[in-house]
């Protein structure tokens, strides 16, 4: 997996930020499925930024007849992604009392960004699979968040030793969410953004549309 930028290396913190302002808005529609296993009393996992929900829209246009995007997470409040994000260093440390403090939140951006820079509290990014006509997952190799310690490693969109049916899957959803202009992070093959400070480093944009926003 040599090559993978990941969400801590400070390329991606240089990235400027030029917030467009565009507003959030609530996915939940006839258009888009929407998983709840994320929901919580402020509904906050079914924002994302109005631009990233069309390209969404768009990328489902172009699934194959019975397949559509299942919605798991978009926006996370930045308090709620400090949390994760610390609860996963911390479960690091433990399993690696050696490690420097470099390597832990290097480790953690794995797997979680880190909250100043990460894609979700910008209403940026989403987390989804695909499913069937009848609303079943199909295979991708792992669960949707799945961490790299559970999975093996199989959660790295490139990852070997997934099956030829999930390997499939997961050309199939990458074509279509590339193809509607969002970029993959190479640790998590359900994570998908578009207007963050990651894309705009995997573009060569010259800047971010969207920063860090509250609800």
């Amino acid at each position: 997996m040599s090559g993978i930028i990941l969400m801590s290396d400070p390329k991606v913190a240089a990235v400027p930020v030029r917030e467009c302002g565009e507003r959030l808005v609530d996915v939940r529609g006839p258009e888009l499925l929407v998983d709840g296993r994320k929901q919580d009393g402020t509904d906050a996992f079914a924002q994302l930024r109005t631009d990233v929900l069309d390209r969404l829209l768009d990328a489902q246009t172009k699934l194959p007849d019975g397949i559509r995007l299942l919605f798991v997470e978009g926006y996370r409040p930045p308090a709620l992604q400090s949390r994760y994000f610390d609860e996963y260093a911390a479960e690091l440390r433990t399993a690696n009392p050696g490690w420097p403090d470099d390597r832990i939140r290097s480790a953690a951006s794995r797997y979680v960004s880190p909250p100043e820079i990460a894609p979700h509290s910008a209403g940026a990014a989403v987390d989804l699979t695909l499913v069937d006509a009848d609303g079943r997952e199909l295979d991708l190799g792992t669960r949707v968040n799945a961490s790299p310690e559970e999975s093996s490693g199989a959660c790295y969109t490139d990852a070997e030793g997934i099956s030829t049916q999930a390997r499939s899957n997961r050309r199939l959803l990458s074509g279509v969410l590339a193809g509607a202009g969002l970029v993959n992070y190479p640790t998590e093959w359900w994570h998908w953004s578009y207007g963050d400070r990651y894309w705009a480093l995997a573009t060569g944009a010259p800047a971010a549309l969207y920063g860090p926003t509250d609800l």
